[in-house]
């Protein structure tokens, strides 16, 4: 029996994961400790089971990309269209601020500092000790193999489902190699990858909405005396819910595409402006050094398997964040990189984004660890009393026009965390309806869902380790998912090349 292609709501998809999201939104508000504690307890057991194998996918992951780009089949084209429908810049844009709109304000501040602070243990542990180490392992949490795992042979696999074999554009896709068809036609696998893609999604982007939200509560009461309350967290988490559902109405070619362009935009200015007037040597100094570390040790930071409650906290976190996301990335990706190559689609997600990323967190926590190291007390003191949130003002503080750089900063926030709920919800959206352009309501809807969950977990004790350990403990499922793609994606990658040169030869026959 064939697929049904038409565009229509899945609703057992929409009813699973919509019910599951509202029964967690009941339950915290009737039990938030109760819910608080079995999260904790679930993310033990999940950091410390899959941690590895989580290591070694992204790794994987990354390698096989890199050796199919640069291979004879780097030249295929996907999503069976000659020529791009993006401009280069635009299409960058877009895949920048989907990880990017994440890190580049609430980690690229604290992160850096705390690796600073106190050596990562693959470095000998310590404190104040190691600047080039702190960036290295900053570096390599958002890098190369973490930008690879949310759209590199996955995308290829999903974009040769979609485009090529006319499909829907869902999460189970990725399993169509395996499964051919019957994973679409009520399948219980296929309707639990799409479940479980949607839930990770959800707890993935209460990330970047539970992180800026915090650090736009605490931004507003620097700068402008506001209280700095739970309270005043969940309402800015509720109007940046709003505003990406109106945004996320507008659909990809204006709302999302807008907002990612113009924040691209002002988000390089404000960096040229930091890096013009804050330390520019030591920014570059720490971007140089700390890629040259990181690129040294790059797979003994990659594989690390010492300190685990080291590792749970950071690397296994970020990488539980990662596959979460990835699904939903993917769906978005493919949306987007229709005509794209093989190679540019490798190269522009697993090395130009990363290199965008990690030159954007040596100017900021570079920054950070200058004064730092000048003035011992003066971002650490911050950091360790206020917590992450405050590490950006601490920051901006000691910059000349300080106020108007936490501005700066605070704007570039907001406009990231709307256009993360944005592209989020119109993935969920698409991946609901199974096509480019998912109906409206449902996009809204979504936008909102992701408010309110987000709002839900912030009042749960440490609302940031609440946040975390939510992310880690959706990605379980996700990951087994991504790992078909490793040797998929070379296999479909043949495949098209081989279709490629049976049309051209076509083609040519034709022209005789």
């Amino acid at each position: 029996m064939g697929v049904n292609k038409k565009k229509h709501l899945d609703w057992p998809v929409f009813i699973a994961s919509g019910g599951f999201l509202i029964v967690f939104i009941v339950l915290s508000v009737i039990n938030s400790e109760g819910v608080g504690k079995t999260i904790t307890f679930l993310f033990d057991h999940s950091a410390n089971l899959f941690g590895a194998y989580w290591q070694l996918l992204l790794l994987g992951n990354f390698l096989v990309g890199l050796g199919l780009a640069f291979s004879k089949y780097g030249r295929v084209k996907l999503g069976n269209l000659d020529k791009p429908i993006y401009s280069y810049f635009r299409w960058i844009a877009m895949i920048l601020v989907t990880l990017l709109a994440s890190g580049g304000v609430f980690w690229a501040a604290s992160e850096p500092m705390y690796h600073y602070m106190n050596t990562p243990p693959s470095y000998g542990g310590g404190e104040f000790n190691n600047i080039f180490a702190a960036f290295a392992q900053s570096f390599m949490h958002w890098g190369f193999t973490a930008w690879a795992i949310l759209g590199t042979l996955a995308t290829i696999v999903m974009m040769y489902v979609h485009y090529n074999k006319k499909l829907p554009l869902r999460p189970r896709g990725l399993l169509y190699p395996i499964f051919g068809d019957k994973i679409y036609h009520r399948s219980i696998v296929g309707t639990s990858v799409d479940t479980f893609s949607i839930i990770a999604t959800v707890a993935g982007t209460l990330g970047p909405l539970g992180f800026l939200g915090l650090q736009i509560a605490y931004g507003f009461n620097h700068l402008f005396g506001w209280p700095n309350t739970l309270t005043v967290s969940i309402i800015v988490v509720i109007i940046l819910a709003i505003i990406a559902a109106i945004s996320a109405a507008t659909g990809v070619d204006r709302g999302i595409l807008t907002l990612s362009r113009y924040n691209v935009i002002f988000t390089i200015f404000l960096a040229v402006m930091v890096l013009l007037l804050g330390p520019t040597m030591f920014i570059i100094d720490v971007f140089v050094g700390g890629t040259g570390v990181h690129l040294q040790n790059f797979f003994t930071m990659s594989l690390y398997r010492g300190d685990g409650g080291w590792l749970g906290s950071w690397t296994i976190f970020f990488w539980g964040w990662f596959i979460g996301y990835a699904p939903m990335l993917i769906v978005f990706l493919s949306r987007i990189s229709r005509g794209r190559t093989i190679r540019e689609l490798v190269i522009a997600v697993s090395i130009v984004a990363p290199i965008v990323n990690n030159f954007w967190f040596s100017i900021v926590g570079g920054t950070g660890v200058f004064f730092e190291k000048e003035n011992p007390g003066s971002v650490s003191n911050a950091l360790n009393d206020g917590g992450m949130e405050a590490a950006v003002m601490a920051i901006t503080d000691q910059l000349p026009l300080g106020t108007m750089f936490g501005l700066g900063f605070l704007i570039v926030a907001i406009i990231f965390v709307v256009t993360t709920v944005d592209t989020m919800s119109y993935t969920v959206a698409a991946t609901l309806t199974g096509n480019d352009n998912p109906k409206r309501w449902l996009r809204v809807f979504w936008a909102m869902i992701f408010g309110l969950t987000t709002v839900m977990i912030l009042p749960m004790g440490d609302s940031i380790s609440s946040i975390q350990n939510s992310i880690v403990i959706t990605a379980v499922p996700v990951s087994f998912l991504l790992l078909p793609p490793l040797w998929n994606a070379p296999r479909i990658a043949r495949k098209m090349a081989l279709d490629e040169k049976r049309e051209a030869l076509r083609e040519i026959r034709r022209k005789d």
